[in-house]
């Protein structure tokens, strides 16, 4: 156990940028939470058009990160970016509110994450800039958990709001708007970003000798992060399950409650356990909790199941999402921190937009147990890869150090 870890300080700028993650979560999943069902009950898409809008969106936000995470290296700046990004985000909230159409609904969307794309990496990078090394992982863990408060309260205050208002899509929208605005302001005002060094030469963060200096250790981790995100669709799937099972609308988003409620808890002490404890063991278990989320999904549309699949699914992201992020940070130099945060979700991305439409597809043709059977396979595939190039790599080595240790 790493003692020294235990002892330092969090940064007040982390704690910061955590708050305005959980206030734009309220205002995102305030839309989201409500948004599959507003598609397909109020404007007449289909499931499939569901996955390819969630994908596209999806894909959307981790591609822009490329672009953003390499101008924050080059400018050697990062919190100009993620304002920027969260005013678009805050800015886009009112379009789904008049959106005539499904149409609409996708431009808004992109817009969207979009701003979620601009402001990603160069405040991922922040992070991991602002941190000490010693508790790198309890940092994203505790930005995580905030972020995912934040995607709690927002669905909570979702259903109450379309009780009070008898089922008023727009109006719950429109409201969308406030925390959204009050994240951006927070940002500008109570994150400090650290002091690089005046007079360094700016170099472009893309190009090839550049590139050649994110190590194996990078890609590998990018290649097992791309495997992830086809092993798991969008969310807008699990509430699409709940409301199959009858659920009535109005109490559809209390499923991402539950989820975020189970990601919230466990994100900052798993992300503590990944400062001291193997991340292949880690990755393994995340995978494990997912395969267990998919075959609950797939068994039954019975609220009480969907209830027990969903908290897995929470328990999964809470174990994986801020270990991958500093694995990142771990296995990238500091100059290229937001290059390669932007590599990383540019290949998730593209996985992103795969799974979430062939699962829409599936969901279609086939039905949701398909769907989520499908996704417990691949998450089983994904699995055995993992295990097997960790014995593999013991095995050539004769020791358990690698890429997957810190």
């Amino acid at each position: 156990m790493n003692t020294n870890a235990s002892r330092t300080r969090m940064p007040g700028s982390i704690w910061a940028l955590g708050l305005v993650s959980m206030l734009m979560d309220i205002s995102s999943e305030m839309i989201h939470s409500l948004l599959p069902m507003f598609l397909v009950g109020t404007l007449g898409a289909s499931v499939f058009a569901v996955g390819l809008i969630e994908g596209l969106a999806e894909s959307t936000t981790l591609m822009v990160k490329v672009f953003s995470g390499a101008l924050s290296d080059y400018l050697g700046k990062r919190k100009i970016l993620a304002v920027f990004g969260y005013a678009l985000g805050a800015l886009s909230k009112p379009l789904f509110a008049i959106a005539p159409s499904v149409g609409f609904v996708f431009a808004a969307r992109l817009l969207d994450r979009m701003g979620k794309g601009v402001r990603g990496a160069p405040r991922d990078a922040l992070v991991a800039d602002l941190a000490p090394a010693g508790i790198r992982g309890a940092a994203f863990g505790l930005r995580q958990a905030l972020d995912t408060v934040g995607a709690l309260l927002g669905p909570l205050l979702a259903v109450g709001l379309m009780l009070l208002w008898a089922n008023d899509y727009r109006a719950v929208f429109w409201v969308a708007l406030i925390p959204g605005l009050l994240a951006v302001a927070l940002l500008i005002f109570a994150v400090r970003e650290p002091e690089r060094q005046a007079g360094g030469k700016r170099v472009n963060p893309i190009r090839r000798d550049n590139l050649r200096r994110l190590s194996g250790a990078y890609w590998w981790v990018v290649g097992i992060g791309t495997l992830f995100t086809l092993a798991r669709f969008s969310e807008a799937f699990l509430v699409l399950r709940a409301q199959h099972g009858g659920i009535p609308v109005a109490y559809v988003p209390l499923v991402m409650v539950g989820m975020n409620l189970v990601y919230s808890a466990s994100a900052y002490p798993f992300g503590r356990l990944s400062d001291r404890m193997n991340h292949g063991t880690l990755l393994s278990l995340g995978l494990m909790v997912l395969i267990a989320a998919d075959l609950v999904l797939a068994a039954s549309d019975h609220w009480a199941t969907v209830a027990v699949g969903v908290s897995l699914w929470g328990l999964h992201q809470g174990i994986t999402q801020g270990l991958l992020a500093t694995m990142v940070a771990n296995a990238s130099p500091v100059d290229l921190r937001g290059t390669a945060y932007g590599f990383f979700n540019l290949a998730s991305g593209v996985a992103m937009l795969i799974a979430s439409a062939v699962a829409g597809l599936l969901w279609d043709r086939f039905g949701p147990s398909f769907t989520f059977y499908t996704g417990a396979a691949f998450a089983a595939l994904t699995m055995t890869g993992l295990a097997v190039r960790a014995w593999r790599q013991n095995w050539l080595r004769g020791s358990t150090e690698g890429p997957l240790q810190r």
